[in-house]
């Protein structure tokens, strides 16, 4: 029983590897291909698709608990992967108003979509291990970090220009297999536009978003890793787990206000025009994309894990509440990342970053006392 349950958590992260492959590239680079489409009929942007998607995300949150529960997990992973391959669809072709559709039904479908996934982790998982489990799903998820942004890197290396071709190459290539709010946000698709505005990268800068991809999915899978499999006796508390992830984005958050220009997430058809405080290095950028799926991936298995404890018997609608919370952020950092300069947006990322975790260890300690509490009186 439990080898079928473990069977369970390893074709879960599989099925989520290809979903995202698609997805998280096509997040990673959505502004900049938009940004180099010649076509004058195309008005859309990345930063407002990317804003609908978690805005409906948020508020079909609400809705997701009754549909899992109707119609089951299983049902609802599929029927919403389904809708995950006709956004990628609308890059060969780009159209204003089914890209911005198809964004609306793809804000629905996340939302049952991970709903779905959270009932079923904790369905497959007992109190021993949902630290494993979790760190097995995340492993896997992140694994679709390499692929997609690989072909990136391999193809737009040394483009200064996204052509046409290129839009149907990638949408071709990523609709065959088809993360908390402000830095899920920026580190899936405003980080990227920023490498790729950087005028002091030249003809790399385009090719570099692809490696960074690559290099946040590598923190994503070493925190993934080390976090779920290897604390799954729980002699790693979480609260520490949080506390390196906090330390590592603050590390990153640093480096990239002093080496990435200011203007980079709001420049158009043009490189950033701001000189950062110190010359941009390749190095530094990359390291900074391993940073951020680092600290990324510290958070989210330590919150998979804690809502699987406390919340077992009801863990549909804790998921749900949980994805609300971080859609909602998502979806609001998304639309302001087009105009606010880079170092008000790390500013707002560091505030909240340092108060959610306050909030996490506080929630740790109450469950511990509770826990200590129903102990004592048995």
């Amino acid at each position: 029983m439990a080898d079928r349950r473990t069977f369970n958590v390893v074709i879960l992260g599989l099925g989520f590897l290809f979903i995202f492959t698609a997805f998280t590239t096509c997040g990673n680079v959505e502004q900049t291909v938009v940004k180099s489409l010649q076509n004058d009929t195309f008005a859309g942007s990345g930063y407002h698709s990317l804003g609908i998607i978690y805005g409906v995300f948020s508020f079909s949150n609400l809705l997701a608990p009754t549909v899992v529960t109707i119609i089951g997990p299983k049902l609802t992973m599929f029927l919403s992967g389904l809708v995950y391959s006709g956004y990628i669809a609308v890059f060969i072709i780009p159209s204003t108003w089914p890209f911005y559709l198809t964004s609306v039904l793809i804000g629905v479908g996340a939302a049952m979509l991970w709903t779905a996934q959270g009932h079923f982790l904790v369905e497959n998982s007992e109190a021993s291990t949902i630290n494993r489990n979790t760190g097995v799903f995340w492993a896997l998820l992140q694994c679709s970090m390499f692929f997609g942004n690989l072909y990136i890197y391999l193809d737009w290396n040394g483009k200064t220009e996204i052509t046409g071709r290129v839009n149907f190459e990638l949408a071709a290539t990523e609709y065959t297999p088809c993360l908390p709010g402000l830095e899920l946000s920026f580190y899936s698709g405003v980080y990227g536009t920023c490498i790729g505005a950087t005028a002091q990268f030249g003809e790399a800068a385009k090719g570099l978003i692809g490696i960074s991809g690559i290099m946040v999915g590598v923190g994503e899978i070493v925190g993934g890793g080390s976090f779920g499999l290897l604390c799954r006796n729980n002699r790693f508390r979480r609260t520490s787990v949080v506390f390196l992830g906090m330390v590592v984005h603050f590390i990153a958050f640093y480096l990239i206000f002093l080496t990435i220009p200011d203007d980079a997430p709001v420049v158009l058809k043009t490189p950033a025009q701001k000189k950062p405080y110190i010359p941009p290095s390749v190095s530094i950028a990359l390291l900074c994309s391993f940073l951020l799926g680092l600290g990324d991936s510290c958070f989210n298995t330590q919150l998979y894990s804690i809502l699987g404890r406390v919340y077992s018997e009801h863990s549909t609608p804790a998921f749900a509440i949980f994805k609300f919370i971080q859609s909602v952020f998502a979806a609001v950092a998304f639309f302001y990342s087009g105009y606010v300069l880079l170092m008000w947006q790390l500013l707002l990322m560091i505030i909240l970053g340092f108060t959610g975790t306050l909030c996490f260890f506080v929630v740790e300690r109450l469950q511990n006392f509770s826990l200590s509490l129903y102990c004592f009186t048995r």
